[in-house]
């Protein structure tokens, strides 16, 4: 694989999420020399402290994702969201016609192909009012959200990982191990060199 010292990673955190799958980033992407940053929305707070899903553990964060201008985005390799309930609760906006401050970052993220999304699980709860990110694209998804992935006109992959260009998406937290490997693999040929075999 390429040399992936000095890329970065940012993943969209909220309570709820899937402590294997975060813990297991934190490592694995580290191993390779790539910086993530856990981001949220504050809401005027200088950190949050979040729980999991499984075991409760708390996990704190203080990276912003409101407020990336496009060249900020742009620093970020890769943009993941992860499973449990992390995007159901940054899809929360307070005008309920309108998108949420996440949902926003994302649909901007999927205007630069440069910018690698990752979405997983119950991720794709997020895209729920930017249906056109995913529109005619292979994806996977929780099998809960099958329906909601074709509501949104998406093209369901019966897989544990679909890779379609700038978007790598993976069916449950339980897979993350794949799905962090096909990210890697992505990120990997955009430095020049091979995916793993």
């Amino acid at each position: 694989m390429a040399d992936l010292r000095g890329a970065r990673v940012a993943v969209l955190m909220e309570s709820d999420y899937y402590e294997p799958e975060i813990f297991y980033y934190q490592r694995r992407f580290a191993e390779e020399g790539i910086r993530l940053d856990l981001l949220t929305r504050l809401w005027g707070q200088q950190e949050i402290t979040f729980t999991g899903h499984e075991y409760r553990a708390p996990l704190t964060v203080n990276g912003s994702l409101e407020g990336l201008d496009d060249d900020a985005l742009r620093s970020y390799d890769a943009i993941v969201v992860p499973s449990g309930m992390v995007a159901d609760r940054l899809r929360f906006s307070e005008k309920p016609l309108d998108p949420s401050p996440a949902t926003e970052l994302m649909r901007r993220a999927f205007a630069l192909p440069e910018v690698l999304k990752g979405v997983i699980c119950h991720g794709m709860w997020l895209l729920a009012k930017a249906p056109e990110t995913v529109r005619g694209r292979p994806v996977t998804c929780h099998n809960n959200l099958v329906g909601d992935v074709l509501n949104m006109g998406a093209e369901y992959r019966d897989e544990d990982v679909v890779v379609d260009g700038d978007l790598v998406t993976g069916r449950s937290g339980a897979h993350c191990h794949l799905f962090a490997r096909a990210l890697l693999g992505e990120l990997a040929v955009r430095r020049g060199g091979e995916r793993p075999a």
